[in-house]
This record gives structure tokens, sequence and C-alpha cells, in this order.
């Protein structure tokens, strides 16, 4: 499989399915930008680095994602919004594990 299949909800409450390459090195974040579901300047101002919590999300499906290191924990133990299901977007890499995964983009603040 060289594309997965995920529903992203924006800031405004619109739903968007959309197509992410597996074959890339691409994570979340980058694909919310290239198919530009927020505004520009608004998600992942650091560059995707987990240092500014600008790409957080939170995952409404039951995948199982990658492990979060400790970058991402503390930038979210700081940031605001955060939910049990939080995440950076930044830091969930696309793999084929992700088909159908649900996420909706925390507010920005």
């Amino acid at each position: 499989m060289q594309d997965v299949t995920i529903h992203i909800t924006d800031r405004e409450g619109m739903k968007h399915t959309v197509l992410a390459p597996t074959d890339m090195a691409m994570n979340l974040m980058e694909v919310v930008r290239s198919y530009e579901l927020a505004p520009e300047g608004t998600i992942g101002v650091c560059g995707g680095m987990a240092m500014c919590a600008s790409c957080q999300c939170y995952v409404n499906s039951e995948h199982e994602l990658n492990a979060m290191d400790y970058e991402e924990d503390a930038m979210l133990a700081e940031a605001f919004n955060v939910k049990t299901n939080s995440r950076l977007s930044c830091q969930i890499p696309i793999s084929e594990a992700l088909n159908q995964l649900e996420v909706e983009l925390a507010p920005e603040v």
C-alpha cells in the first residue's frame, strides 16, 4: 500500500478525507499542511521539531500509534486544550498502520 486514507476534522469542524503517501517519510502535520487544512503559519510553526504544539491534534480512532517520546510529552504538558487523546501531529509518521485514522485539529491558541 502506498497511500493511506486519513480523516481529518479541521479547526472549523469541516471533515476532510485525504490520501497520505506511506513512501515519502512524511508525518501527519506535513499532510495537513500539504492539503492546506489549516491557515499558513498556524500549524507546524517549529517545523516539526516538537517545540511549539501548534500541530496538536486529537486522535479519535483506536489506531496503534508510535509511542510518545519525552519531547512530545513535555511539550503537551505545557500546551493548551490538551486532552487524553492529544498528540503532536508532527510526531506521527505516516505508515500503513494509519489507514482510516481519524483526527481532529486542536484549536489554535
